[in-house]
């Protein structure tokens, strides 16, 4: 890892960083954050050398970044075939001086002012020990519509559809236990029960536990997150008057892999049954947890249908190819 560029920022009271993790392809998303978000930033890029050099040159050379001394850039360079997402985002809440967190993604745009409500909330709450805050998460259906910048505003687009709940049309449990039709009307901060699968975008202590490194590339990276605070007992709170806006990009290869690779599924679906096992047993918890990994596996290798031979012979052995397709 290695940091660059000068960070000079003294922490208010009850100050909230932003921490993010990105590649190279998405470098530009900085400078569309930081015009929504005052406070501090926390980034984690995963480049390479080459990559690293012209990451200086466009944040030294950018109107809108080149004076922002509240933001931490850290370097992570490539290694392996596959995205550490999670290992990413440990070096980017590791490195934090604010007293709390605000866990998102880069490709998230803020609702107006919701730095100071946050920090405000926080105030308000006097404590957030064993406590998350839910940003509800939203995204835009197509390209060109125009941002809200107010729940007004997100409103009147919910209601023509231009903009929906985050992943609600694809992945409804990842963030359905937010309770949208709720926060429409919501004027206080309300609590949520925990759900499996779901992944919001929260605020916490810094101190909060790390992600689980294991989980690389697509699937289940924030999701076991979330699960290990349900595990610990936090509170879910909802907060009424603040958001997230999620743009549309193209597909990272990750997901595209996942989707059309059997044995990627297989290997994520044994992650999961690891993790809640073990999570189970550090906590004292039952989190049900479907034991399918041994059966996927065995499907796998009866539907192999190959021709190879044998090293040192002319032995021709039938295997199959027809993959199960899906694990979940």
């Amino acid at each position: 890892m290695l940091y660059f560029r000068e960070y000079d920022y003294k922490p208010v009271e009850n100050d909230v960083t932003f921490v993010a993790q990105l590649s190279y392809d998405r470098l530009q998303r900085i400078e569309e954050l930081v015009k929504f978000w005052a406070g501090p930033i926390s980034l984690t890029l995963y480049v390479s050398d080459a990559e690293l050099v012209k990451c200086i040159s466009f944040i030294t050379s950018s109107d809108v970044l080149k004076d922002r001394t509240n933001i931490a850039y850290h370097a992570v360079f490539k290694d392996g075939e596959y995205y550490p997402i999670n290992k990413l985002r440990n070096v980017g809440l590791r490195n934090v001086q604010a007293p709390y967190v605000f866990l998102a993604d880069i490709d998230f745009l803020p609702s107006k002012n919701l730095y100071v409500n946050l920090v405000k909330h926080i105030t308000d709450m006097g404590t957030l020990k064993k406590k998350a805050l839910v940003v509800p998460a939203f995204e835009l259906q197509k390209m060109g519509t125009s941002i809200p910048r107010n729940k007004r505003q997100l409103l009147n687009k919910l209601e023509d559809k231009s903009v929906i709940p985050f992943l609600s049309n694809i992945w409804a449990p990842g963030h359905a236990p937010t309770d949208y039709e709720k926060w429409k009307t919501a004027e206080e901060p309300y609590q949520v029960q925990w759900k499996p699968d779901y992944e919001p975008y929260i605020v916490v202590y810094k101190d909060v536990v790390e992600y689980n490194e294991k989980f690389v590339g697509f699937g289940w990276n924030k999701v076991s997150h979330i699960m290990e605070l349900e595990a610990q007992n936090y509170q879910f709170v909802v907060l009424p008057n603040v958001f997230i806006m999620h743009t549309p990009h193209t597909p990272s290869y990750d997901i595209a892999r996942f989707r059309s690779s059997p044995i990627y599924r297989l290997c994520l679906q044994m992650l999961k049954e690891e993790f809640i096992m073990k999570l189970n047993k550090n906590y004292n918890r039952h989190f049900e947890y479907t034991n399918s990994s041994m059966n996927l596996m065995n499907v796998y290798l009866r539907r192999r249908k190959r021709n190879f031979v044998l090293p040192g012979s002319q032995t021709t052995v039938e295997t199959n190819t027809d993959y199960p397709s899906n694990s979940e």
